[in-house]
């Protein structure tokens, strides 16, 4: 970080330059129950989006949980292909979609509904077009069983977060969780996936598992760094603490 502003240098990295066949996807999934991509990957470039697609595909083949942030960075998309030609043809693979209504529209191209806006609206109108967001990706992509959105509102120093899940059919959300001071912004879209995929994973209550992935995302604001130090205690204890 420098200047609040991320700088990325994947460009020459290793992982950059994968070319389709270069992984052994048979050996990589076997015994794998859970696979998860980062929709930062296929924006790299072409070859990486194919790289991705035969790993999608391969873990589709062998019946493998598939989950997807979709981590939207206007900064990446330079090869001359934009998100939303690219994100669905992944996408119709996953079982488990993450990320917020803006990155919903900008990489799937699932439209906001007339006059919505990032700032200024109520938690019930937040709330109202997550589920619409939800349906139309459901709409569109039919393999996606779960699909969790979040909201993080900058407040002068403080925060405002919360987050909602579409789980069989279902709609919920957190608490609102607020804090007049934040450490570092980086990584909590991170552990909110983290904390979504551990309590799907640990087949918990719908209400459980979205309030527990809030707030290890929370939890993570107030830390320095990328990573989290939080264990399920501590972010149990987070929970218990916004009442």
């Amino acid at each position: 970080m420098k200047h609040n502003a991320v700088i990325y240098d994947r460009g020459n990295s290793s992982f950059a330059s994968l070319q389709p066949g270069d992984i052994n996807w048979d050996t990589v999934l076997s015994g794998v129950t859970w696979f998860h991509i980062s929709a930062i990957s296929p924006a790299l470039n072409e070859s990486i989006t194919a790289v991705c697609m035969e790993a999608v595909k391969a873990a589709a083949s062998k019946n493998i949980t598939i989950s997807i942030d979709l981590n939207y960075r206007a900064r990446l998309w330079k090869y001359g292909k934009e998100p939303h030609e690219v994100m669905p043809g992944i996408v119709k693979y996953c079982n488990v979609i993450m990320g917020n209504v803006w990155a919903a529209e900008k990489l799937l191209g699932v439209p906001l509904e007339p006059g919505f806006t990032h700032d200024g609206a109520t938690k019930e109108t937040y709330l109202h077009q997550a589920m619409q967001t939800a349906n139309m990706i459901q709409q569109q992509f039919p393999k996606c069983k779960t699909i969790a959105n979040t909201f993080r509102f900058d407040e002068q120093s403080g925060i405002r977060y919360f987050a909602t899940l579409r789980e069989a059919g279902n709609d919920f959300h957190s608490s609102t969780y607020q804090s007049a001071q934040i450490t570092d912004k980086v990584g909590s879209g991170d552990c909110f996936m983290g904390g979504l995929i551990y309590g799907l994973y640990k087949n918990n209550q719908p209400n459980d598992i979205i309030e527990y992935a809030a707030a290890a995302a929370f939890g993570k604001l107030h830390e320095l760094g990328d990573t989290t130090s939080n264990s399920v205690e501590e972010i149990q204890k987070i929970i218990a603490a916004n009442g």
